[in-house]
């Protein structure tokens, strides 16, 4: 299969026949590649169509300025990945910086170059920004409902697992402060943060045991938070651990199921009380499990210390994105219902 070499030497599917012979192996992760993405080949069809029908009409070197906007309010969050993704090519792109709020129809990106060297991009930019905006979006939901207090990504579990290291990054974006997806925070330039599963303490089959395993065998910078939820009372089971790992316990962490009520602001309270009346007070209590703003406010107001936020983020539906384009060499024009030219918005930054 032959391939169109694009102006930066990248290999691209550049005509209607290039895709057709275009081979895919069954046996195979479905994700796509780095190099698949760059390819063209995760684009919707018409846009490699129309780049066709452009250079057979000797229109290849239009240059055009489009524009996108989203649906509605948001965090921004790709930025950089839609960078890399123009990275070489002929084009002039302004974006709104990584966690700045933009408001619905609001520039967030433009891009300035022949329509033929970036067209076929469209689909992967709109699908890159839609997906990290809202994940953005719904961390900075929680980490102003958090109070102060810190919230780490849990969400990696809920996504195809090729998207868990950008929804774990966009939310960090928005406010999280870690990530337990190790991609995700190595993106970030962070260490991976995680507690331990009730699959270890299963194992196990005792929290003590469990917690002076995690001691013995972990490096002395990895905080010692220990789950409490597994076999006994959950202020039974942070007592006991608290007695036997004292001033290096950071933390226990509450994941009691919605099977038996979930974590409730009283459960708080008590392990809360209980740790302090026994001298305690510097073991800290994360919170995870079904966790939404509202539920966050009101467990930190109870006591809970820290949280872990995993489906809430991860369901947030896309921001729809729209690609425009507002002017052809340089002659302001637009679609019926958009307005000609070029959109004022307030915050762009050149990047390429």
């Amino acid at each position: 299969m032959q391939s169109t070499i694009g102006q930066d030497g990248r290999k691209i599917l550049g005509t209607v026949q290039e895709v057709e012979e275009y081979q895919v192996e069954q046996e195979r992760l479905f994700s796509a590649t780095h190099e698949e993405i760059l390819s063209g080949a995760t684009s919707d069809i018409y846009f490699v169509r129309t780049r066709e029908i452009l250079l057979r009409e000797g229109k290849a070197d239009t240059v055009v300025t489009a524009e996108i906007f989203p649906e509605r309010d948001g965090i921004m969050a790709g930025t950089p990945e839609c960078i890399q993704l123009l990275r070489g090519l002929p084009v002039q792109v302004w974006a709104l910086p990584e966690g700045e709020p933009f408001r619905e129809k609001q520039a967030i990106m433009r891009i300035t170059g022949p329509y033929c060297a970036f067209g076929i991009y469209e689909t992967a930019l709109l699908g890159i920004l839609a997906s990290s905006s809202a994940w953005a979006t719904r961390a900075r939901e929680c980490f102003l409902a958090a109070g102060g207090r810190p919230f780490y990504c849990f969400g990696a579990r809920h996504v195809h697992p090729a998207v868990a290291p950008v929804l774990e990054r966009a939310a960090m974006v928005g406010g999280a402060a870690g990530a337990a997806c190790i991609l995700a925070a190595k993106l970030m330039g962070k260490r991976p943060v995680g507690t331990i599963p009730h699959a270890l303490v299963l194992i196990m089959g005792d929290t003590v045991k469990t917690a002076l395993a995690y001691d013995t065998h972990m490096p002395p910078d990895a905080p010692r938070i220990i789950l409490v939820d597994t076999f006994h009372d959950e202020a039974e089971e942070a007592l006991r651990v608290a007695e036997v790992l004292r001033d290096k316990l950071a933390g226990v962490r509450l994941d009691t199921p919605k099977e038996r009520g979930g974590v409730t602001p009283d459960l708080v309270r008590e392990v809360r009380a209980r740790l302090d009346q026994a001298g305690f007070s510097h073991v800290n209590i994360l919170v995870s499990g079904g966790l939404t703003p509202e539920r966050m406010t009101i467990l930190a107001e109870a006591g809970a210390s820290a949280f872990g936020v995993g489906s809430y983020i991860s369901a947030a539906k896309p921001i729809d994105m729209t690609m425009d384009i507002k002017e052809i060499e340089g002659r302001p024009v637009a679609k019926r219902g958009r307005i000609p030219g070029l959109t004022p918005s307030e915050g762009l930054r050149r990047y390429l």
